[in-house]
């Protein structure tokens, strides 16, 4: 009865401020449970904002909405008397749901979103920690304090959501209703709930009370400077505000700045001034010093202020003064390293013949002056100016001329020292000695350079290392540029055999360096050991000697070497040699059998060698190879311009040495050592020896069927042979033509390889043969009587040829052989025009029918005829009749 008064809306409980019928109390929990939430009622609220925690205060109306219907049920039973407090077993079941709600843990279900928590060590069920565990120590910072104070209220409303979830009459659903006494238990459980949070915050702040208070200090101080920075600014700003017209303030503002920059740059220039003057002062007092050492330390340390190392130059953009400053110094310096240079000359004085050398402690007539000072102290003072090295450079100068130079060239000469630390005089001699030493390994050589050098150390250098390395600076290059000259590159062995007795000279060239290292004259990192990096190359020395020697051999072989003589004394018997790819003789010159030889040579000490030795062998080899390359053509250019056999033989030498180089591989590279195997190749210089055989050939083969084409023009294309002055000047073109054609041969077949004669003869003769053919056949009209001297002609030119003809066939038996049939068709084989030219003279003398008949039975086709070429032939000779239009008829319709 209570539930439908409930639902028709007909019970109206007192104090009830929401349409549910909610209580008011409830309704004023509205913002205070807002964060919390059932598991699972999240439901959206458009005109909800968002709480600190995040949740939304839809929550709580949620609840309320949910819970509308329980409270109005609730209310209606009170208004009958049927209370809660009436239905016993009723509320001792909502007892026993509420503690197994407490005991069960909550599952959310696949529709809800579970309540996102944050981890805190405050337990929960409404117990608060205390609050010595919620707040720092009483010296924390007050943002400790704000950081916990935060953690409180996440606690606070995790235990809210806690209390309202415990209150709820079924767990499991969100929508379940409370009850009255259920959301008074929660008003009372939030009221202790705050009371308990007042409580630590209070106690909070009374344990962190003086962080919080300094807190309060600098903020309060930073609000005092704040409201002083402001007040400073409106003070002067007030001016501005109050004047209307603001060009006197600027105006006044422009003249104080410029008052200021003024101010500034005197104060700049009157620094300057100052240093100038300081500095001036410096260089009249260093100009006015007494002592040179004193003298020199003052311009050292003028140089710092002076001259900026990091520019070079005068210093364009320094002021005027400045410049003036530094010429003043450096004339100071020029001064004082002038006069100490010659002073320290003054104490070394070398002998005008040379070979000796006097030191003195003080200048000669200077022992009791005031200008001369010791030699000790004009070094340390150029040494105080970096000028060390001026003061000793003459002096290293005459040392290598009058001392150093006559000590190393000279072999029989000794070194005597005289005078010693006790005396003011010490005294360095290099005299002839008639002593006669041994001087194979270099001791006695060495002996005397180190005499000299510690002569030098004693007396010159004073024993200080830094002036011995500045001489050794200047000197030991030069030094060591004369013992390689006079001794080491003479002792480098002139065969292989004798390496092993260079040994004593390397043991006794590094115990010299050593020496010299103890008496600090070389660096003891050994990069000054040329001697010894000399001497341990030893084998590449000889190498490279014996490279230059066979280089020198193979130039003035090709130099020296002539060609025409050994043609004119017709001695071949050792310059005809096999061909090594090809089982045919070639005439060779001396200076290429020579070339090879030196070659050869080269090669094998290659072979019996190390792998560096053996290198440079190969190198030298290659290089006379190129050696010939680019001298002979040079040389011989003249003979080319012209047919001779000089240029038919460096034909010959050019393939020669290309067969002769594809050799070397197979003959000596498993000989070389393994490292090399790889390296050295000949093979690339094969083609280009060829190349080269190939264009002397092609030049002279050019030149010889230019030199015939001129003969040839001059029986102007044979026409009007029957008259006997254009017969005579055929016939002459004709005895020319084989005149030539003859000479050739006998410059070329003693000389060229068989095959390569042939071939360049039969080139030839093809061009002859064509050219004439082309001319006798270009004649528009023949006479009777024309067609026999063109006939005679051929026959002139063939017989005169028939020692020719038969230098170009196979002989295999060496007898004497006739031009028979046989011979000419082998000739027509090898010589296609010729072929060609005898059957025109064969036409010459035909009928039109018979020509015609030849024509259809492809014999002039195969001669190499066509069939214009027959046309035009044929109304060249013979008149315009039936009989040859029915010819040239038939030879139209007849192809080739």
């Amino acid at each position: 009865m209570g539930v439908g008064k409930g639902v028709h809306g007909e019970l109206s409980l007192r104090g009830a401020a929401h349409p549910t019928g909610a209580p008011a109390e409830l309704l004023r929990l509205h913002h205070e449970a807002a964060s919390a939430r059932a598991p699972g009622a999240v439901v959206a609220d458009a005109d909800a904002g968002a709480d600190p925690l995040g949740k939304g205060i839809s929550a709580t109306t949620e609840v309320l909405r949910h819970h509308g219907k329980g409270v109005l049920r609730t209310g209606a039973r009170a208004e009958h008397g049927v209370g809660a407090e009436d239905d016993v077993g009723a509320s001792s079941r909502r007892e026993d749901e509420r503690t197994r709600r407490r005991i069960r843990p909550k599952h959310p279900t696949a529709n809800q979103t579970p309540v996102s928590t944050v981890t805190d060590p405050i337990p929960r069920k409404g117990k608060m920690s205390t609050p010595g565990t919620s707040s720092a120590a009483g010296s924390q910072a007050a943002a400790a304090g704000a950081s916990s104070a935060a953690g409180s209220q996440v606690q606070a409303a995790d235990d809210v959501r806690e209390l309202l979830l415990s209150t709820t009459a079924d767990a499991s659903d969100p929508s379940t209703p409370l009850s009255a006494p259920d959301l008074r238990l929660l008003i009372d459980r939030l009221r202790l709930r705050s009371d308990r949070l007042h409580a630590s915050a209070l106690s909070f702040a009374a344990s962190n009370r003086g962080a919080l208070a300094n807190a309060l200090l600098r903020a309060a101080s930073a609000a005092e400077s704040s409201a002083f920075f402001k007040s400073s600014l409106d003070s002067a700003l007030a001016p501005l505000a109050s004047s209307p017209d603001l060009s006197d303030l600027r105006a006044l503002a422009d003249r104080l700045l410029a008052a200021r920059r003024e101010l500034a740059e005197r104060q700049e220039h009157l620094a300057a001034a100052s240093t100038i003057a300081s500095l001036a002062a410096r260089l009249r007092e260093a100009r006015a010093a007494a002592s040179p050492l004193d003298r020199a330390a003052a311009v050292a340390e003028l140089k710092t202020f002076l001259i900026d190392p990091d520019r070079s130059g005068s210093g364009q953009d320094d002021p005027v003064v400045f410049g003036l400053l530094r010429s003043d110094w450096e004339q100071l310096v020029d001064e004082l390293q002038v006069g100490l240079g010659k002073n320290v000359e003054e104490c070394v004085e070398f002998a005008p013949e040379g070979g000796k050398v006097v030191v003195r402690a003080t200048p000669r007539g200077h022992s009791g002056g005031s200008h001369g000072v010791e030699l000790p102290v004009a070094l340390q003072a150029l040494e105080t100016i970096d000028a060390l090295g001026y003061g000793m450079a003459k002096i290293a100068d005459k040392m290598m001329k009058h001392i150093l130079v006559p000590a190393i060239s000279n072999i029989q000469v000794s070194v005597t020292e005289e005078g010693g630390p006790e005396h003011s005089v010490s005294v360095l001699s290099v005299a002839p000695s008639e002593e006669i030493k041994d001087n194979k390994d270099g001791s006695n050589l060495y002996s005397r350079i180190i005499d000299v050098i510690k002569f030098v150390c004693k007396f010159i250098c004073m024993e200080n290392s830094k002036w011995v390395q500045s001489f050794a600076k200047l000197t030991w290059p030069r030094i060591s540029d004369l013992v390689i000259t006079h001794f080491l590159s003479k002792a480098v062995p002139n065969e292989a055999s004798k390496l092993i007795e260079f040994q004593d000279v390397v043991r006794s060239t590094a115990e010299f360096e050593n020496k010299l290292r103890s008496m600090m004259f070389l660096s003891p990192d050994r990069k000054d050991g040329k001697l010894t990096q000399f001497v341990d190359d030893v084998e590449v020395h000889f190498a490279v000697r014996k490279r230059g020697e066979i280089l020198v051999k193979a130039r003035n072989i090709l130099v020296q070497c002539d060609y025409d003589s050994r043609l004119e004394s017709g001695d071949q018997g050792d310059s005809v040699v096999d061909l090594l790819f090809q089982p045919e003789k070639c005439f060779t010159s001396k200076s290429a059998l020579l070339v090879m030889k030196l070659v050869h040579g080269a090669l094998k000490d290659a072979s019996l060698s190390s792998a560096r030795v053996a290198k440079e062998f190969c190198f030298a080899a290659r290089d006379v190879l190129l050696l010939y390359k680019a001298i002979v053509p040079v040389q011989l250019e003249k003979q080319f311009d012209s047919l001779s056999q000089v240029a038919a033989i460096v034909h010959n030498d050019f393939y020669h040495l290309s067969q002769e180089i594809l050799g070397l591989a197979f003959q000596y590279r498993a000989d070389f050592p393994s490292d090399l195997q790889k390296q050295v190749v000949f093979v690339d210089l094969a083609p280009i020896f060829s190349q080269m055989a190939d264009a002397v050939l092609r030049r002279q083969i050019q030149l010889a069927v230019d030199t015939i084409s001129e003969a040839i023009d001059g029986a102007e294309g044979f026409q009007n042979t029957h008259q006997p002055q254009h017969y005579e000047s055929a016939k002459f073109s004709i005895e020319q033509v084989v005149f030539i054609l003859e000479k050739i041969r006998i410059m070329w077949e003693s000389i060229l390889p068989r095959s390569t004669y042939r071939k360049s003869m039969c080139h030839v003769l093809g061009s002859v043969f064509s050219r004439i053919t082309r001319d006798m056949l270009l004649i528009d009209d023949m006479a009777a009587e024309e067609t026999l001297q063109l006939q005679g002609l051929i026959h002139l030119a063939l017989e005169n040829l028939s020692s020719l003809f038969l230098s170009l066939v196979e002989n295999d038996d060496d007898s004497t052989k006739f031009l028979d049939h046989d011979t000419w068709i082998q000739l027509d084989g090898i010589i296609p025009s010729l072929k060609k030219f005898r059957k025109l003279a064969e036409l010459l003398d035909m009928s039109l029918k018979s020509i015609t008949s030849c024509w259809e039975s492809g014999d002039l086709a195969r001669c190499g005829f066509t069939s214009s070429e027959v046309q035009n032939f044929i109304k060249a000779i013979f008149a315009d009749s039936p009989l040859r239009k029915e010819c040239l008829g038939w030879i139209v319709r007849t192809p080739a």
